[in-house]
């Protein structure tokens, strides 16, 4: 088990070397706007220090062991060995994006705790029931809500902020780009197909489906994945070939989205009928995955294998761990439970490294988000309504806002690209929020 975890993080510190030599490349190669490119979608520093040429150097020696193996018929070493219960193509990975923080000095920083900026909020829209997701596209330009009332609505983040000036020229503004109609339960959960024009659904109705919204009048799916458990919540894979269904069953489900095909991890720790998983989510480079559950676990999974590395059994004590999510670099994970706990754990140990206390959530299934750069962590407190705010990196609370719903919010999601985020209520709102410039 260890070796695998010791496997994993030399991987991600691969993927970051990769990165540093390819921005490095086409900087010294006056290929600029490129380099600049690189380095923002991978974020790697502009100015990494790489020698020059070191990428011609190695790709021109790894030919020549290439070519020297295939004289001599002895094929090159497979980095993994995967087992019979996944496809042998899964875990394809996109390139790592660095962390922004460096949580290795989490000990040594009491004391500098960073002010959160002002945020503005605005009321985009309301569902006919309670809000109960949202999510993001990768490239932040659009956020979806998924709602009891069995809608989903689509939303255009340029028309939001369009609508939030103080004196938009060309009238009112209607954010909402898209309604989709067709799952018979709630809806519990969303993502984003990470190149195509996709929405993916997970409901209680037990279905996965799958939404174009690049045609302006489809309300239906275009493709229904059918599951045996109520869908509580899924993760499509960076390479957008394989979805993860967290269900009522124990074992994330997952999923072949060409073939539907799916598949059960057969290496899996004994966990009883109280394991329910109330969140899954991959990792940036799809390495791993992570698993919330309904007996207080938070559990880690090799992306590849889809074996069971490590579970931090009772990471929430006897209450439900309700939200998962790795940080960039994929060494650490932020949890939440209804324990009225944020925790930061170590991937590569299972420790807990920071506790975020302050805030009461013990009866929403509540989520715990870091902002854009991962300096700061959100989450709600119930009893008071609010949206409270932490360093990430001290644990220190540095505010405490009104969340302007009726009621606590059920949900929050930030964006991954800028300082704005998104919160669902029990109210039936939507709430937009972006920093105040």
């Amino acid at each position: 088990m260890e070796g695998s975890f010791e496997q994993t993080l030399q991987d991600g510190k691969l993927y970051r070397q990769v990165n540093s030599l390819i921005v490095a490349h086409l900087r010294d190669h006056n290929l600029t706007q490129a380099a600049s490119a690189a380095a923002s979608a991978s974020r790697t520093p502009l100015n990494v220090d790489v020698p020059p040429n070191k990428l011609m150097e190695l790709v021109a020696k790894g030919l020549a062991v290439e070519k020297e193996e295939m004289l001599r018929g002895s094929p090159a070493s497979a980095l993994y060995e995967f087992g019979s219960s996944v496809p042998s193509t899964f875990g394809s990975t996109q390139p790592s994006r660095a962390s922004a923080i460096d949580f290795s000095t989490v000990q040594d920083t009491k004391g500098s705790s960073k002010n959160f900026p002002k945020h503005e909020t605005r009321h985009l829209s309301e569902h006919k029931n309670v809000a109960r997701c949202a999510r993001f596209s990768a490239d932040g330009r659009f956020v979806a809500t998924g709602s009891a009332d069995m809608s989903i609505k689509l939303f255009e983040v340029a028309k939001i902020k369009q609508m939030m000036l103080p004196d938009s020229k060309d009238g009112p503004v209607r954010p909402v780009i898209r309604t989709f109609y067709d799952h018979i339960q709630p809806i519990n959960d969303l993502d984003f197909h990470p190149q195509n024009t996709v929405l993916i659904s997970g409901a209680k109705d037990q279905t996965i489906k799958f939404f174009d919204f690049s045609k302006l009048t489809a309300k239906k799916a275009f493709r229904v994945i059918q599951d045996t458990h109520n869908v509580r919540s899924i993760s499509l894979h960076p390479s957008g070939d394989y979805l993860l269904a967290g269900t009522d069953h124990p074992i994330a489900h997952l999923y072949d989205v060409n073939t539907f095909q799916c598949f059960l991890s057969a290496n899996v720790p004994e966990i009883g009928n109280s394991g329910a998983i109330n969140q899954v989510r991959y990792s940036a480079t799809g390495s791993m995955y992570v698993t919330a559950s309904k007996d207080g676990a938070v559990r880690l999974w090799d992306g590849v294998s889809a074996k069971c590395l490590r579970s931090i059994v009772s990471a929430h004590g006897t209450a439900e761990a309700t939200s998962a999510k790795f940080t960039k670099d994929e060494r650490y994970v932020l949890s939440c439970g209804k324990d009225s706990t944020v925790k930061l754990w170590d991937v590569g140990t299972g420790k807990l490294v920071k506790q975020y206390v302050g805030a009461t959530h013990m009866q929403l299934r509540c989520q715990a988000a870091f902002n854009d750069n991962e300096e700061f962590v959100l989450s709600i407190d119930e009893p008071s309504n609010e949206i409270v705010i932490w360093d990430a990196l001290t644990a220190e609370r540095v505010a405490r806002w009104p969340s302007n719903h009726i009621g606590p919010p059920r949900w929050l999601e930030h964006s991954p690209t800028e300082s704005a985020f998104i919160s669902c209520g029990t109210d039936k709102s939507i709430r937009f929020w972006k920093e105040t410039l």
